[in-house]
């Protein structure tokens, strides 16, 4: 009857330890859960402002009528800068959109006899994040992310 009574008396011991064990687990296992959830929106974002750089750069490519060279490829910088905007529609906050523009001789870095524009997109996403960071994600998203997309144009289709 002694052996019993013990038995019973270590049962009820260990009566509600799961409920402490789930207490100190579950958070560990939330954090994780969530800092791959909120890392990945980074690779999202990232993804798509490439996307949307290189989608207004192919657009660059679409002839606009102008008087001379010089506002042809400013057209086209602007019609860039638009199309890119609009590809990354769906972020919270507009990307900033930037374009630059070398002309031949200097052109290209590696074709100087071509016209260039260069697409770039920005987004602040320490002030925009897609999901709220939790205070010890901070340190691992970063502050900006930034894309660049290039087309070459040849002077001669300009106009």
């Amino acid at each position: 009857m002694r052996c019993r009574a013990k038995g019973i008396a270590r049962s009820a011991l260990q009566r509600g330890s799961a409920a402490i064990e789930f207490v100190v687990v579950f958070p560990l296992f939330f954090f994780l859960l969530y800092a791959i959830v909120a890392y990945s929106m980074v690779f999202v974002v990232q993804q798509s402002l490439v996307a949307a750089a290189e989608e207004g750069a192919r657009s660059a490519l679409v002839w606009q009528y102008a008087s001379s060279e010089g506002d042809a490829l400013v057209a086209r910088g602007q019609q860039a800068c638009n199309r890119a905007t609009s590809a990354a529609v769906w972020l919270p906050v507009a990307p900033t959109c930037t374009n630059a523009i070398s002309t031949a001789p200097a052109g290209c870095e590696d074709n100087q006899s071509m016209d260039c524009i260069e697409v770039t997109l920005r987004y602040d996403y320490a002030s925009h994040p897609l999901v709220p960071l939790l205070p010890l994600l901070d340190f691992a998203v970063p502050q900006s992310l930034a894309s660049k997309a290039t087309v070459e144009i040849d002077p001669v289709s300009l106009l």
